[in-house]
């Protein structure tokens, strides 16, 4: 893979997207609430597989999470076992979902 992956924020779908040129890689749905941010599923696109577009979109929902404010409920397994082995968004995850 060449090209950088891009992520951004599709907030009429509720979702991060994440985009490599033209092609949607992948995506990872949300709900908001008030402070609070919940992650709900992650998907990966045929062909994107172990390409670092699931952890790309992990890590660009909580930098967006932290630079809003946000705590996060990490209802999507991939999130949490991101947040597992990157401790530095410990500090985001909602004190009830600890």
């Amino acid at each position: 893979m060449t090209e950088p992956i891009r992520v951004s924020d599709n907030q009429a779908e509720r979702r991060y997207e994440a985009w490599v040129g033209d092609d949607l890689a992948g995506f990872l749905t949300y709900r908001l609430g008030p402070g609070r941010i919940v992650l709900v599923h992650t998907e990966t696109e045929d062909g994107w597989h172990g390409h670092g577009v699931g952890g790309r979109l992990a890590a660009s929902a909580l930098d967006d999470a932290r630079g809003r404010g946000l705590r996060v409920t990490p209802l999507c397994p991939f999130v949490a076992d991101y947040i597992s082995r990157h401790p530095e968004y410990d500090d985001l995850v909602h004190p009830s979902d600890d």
